[in-house]
């Protein structure tokens, strides 16, 4: 596969077909590396053929457990791929792009249907070559993760400018077991862990941060213009887009309750996924979940 070269592909080909809603990718425009995600796939990847007209995976189709039959994530080497929902085309990827991690991450059915649009070769992991490959690459995790935030920071502007009054928050906690804290909290030194009584402010929309929250006690509301969109409780994690970027807090979180974290930066992520890579797939499994309940709340 050293032949695999993606240097000069194109993000879209020429003409597309019009679609309804891009997909995370080609939606990141920069911050998605080509290079990098064929390297990484490279590692571990089984290759694939699949005849023009043949179907990849299916709308709805349900999986028991992260990377379970059915639940694979590819790369696309040569032909195209369409993506479709309720028979409707969402978007065509091209080759050097990624398509199928969310429902793979988030362990949830898949939202589109794939069929291979031309002949198509791929390159696909399951969990065991996945986990082994991050583990090499750590900083795949992080580029990955920069595609998500894109998609949260333009979801979360989007549900803002809808101006919802009620919507569903999401309850989220346990995505690190109280071993993974363990090992964390180790790794960082064994700090004693931020605490802030109930009703504290501990992130403020807009401000710049450099670092992620593990929830360790409590539990901390998530609220965009002072509307709740998520509840985080132990185990559960906040504020990982500024683990990609450096660009200001997306939502404000305050202490529901006497709560306690520890702080996670850049650098002690990468040592933490390349140590211990369900760790980077917690957090990834963390924000794919945001992303898709912030697409649930606006209606897509």
């Amino acid at each position: 596969m050293d032949d695999l070269d993606f240097s000069g592909v194109q993000k879209k080909p020429s003409p597309p077909p019009p679609p309804a809603k891009p997909a995370a990718p080609s939606e990141a425009g920069s911050l998605y590396e080509p290079r990098l995600a064929l390297e990484f796939f490279k590692l571990g990847g089984s290759l694939e053929q699949f005849p023009a007209g043949q179907q990849i995976f299916a709308e709805n189709e349900k999986t028991s457990g992260f990377f379970s039959r059915g639940a694979r994530i590819y790369l696309l080497l040569d032909g195209d791929v369409m993506l479709s929902r309720a028979g409707k085309p969402l978007d065509l990827v091209p080759p050097g792009e990624i398509f199928g991690e969310m429902a793979a991450i988030a362990e949830m059915p898949r939202s589109a249907t794939a069929t291979a649009r031309k002949n198509c070769r791929v390159l696909s992991l399951d969990e065991k070559s996945f986990q082994q490959a991050l583990q090499q690459m750590p900083e795949f995790a992080l580029m990955l993760m920069s595609v998500m935030a894109q998609r949260l920071r333009r979801g979360v502007a989007r549900l803002a400018a809808a101006k919802k009054t009620a919507v569903e928050a999401l309850m989220h906690k346990g995505t690190l077991d109280r071993e993974m804290i363990a090992e964390l909290q180790h790794a960082l030194g064994d700090p004693v862990p931020s605490t802030a009584a109930a009703g504290t402010v501990v992130v403020t929309q807009g401000a710049v941060g450099a670092c992620m929250f593990v929830v360790t006690k409590g539990r901390i509301a998530i609220s965009v213009d002072g509307t709740v969109i998520e509840h985080v409780g132990p185990g559960g994690v906040f504020g990982e887009m500024a683990l990609v970027d450096r660009s200001g807090r997306s939502a404000t979180a305050t202490a529901e309750t006497d709560s306690a974290w520890l702080l996670v930066g850049r650098n002690e992520f990468v040592a933490m996924v390349k140590a211990q890579p369900a760790f980077g797939i917690a957090l990834m499994r963390s924000m794919s979940a945001r992303v898709l309940h912030i697409g649930k709340l606006l209606g897509s």
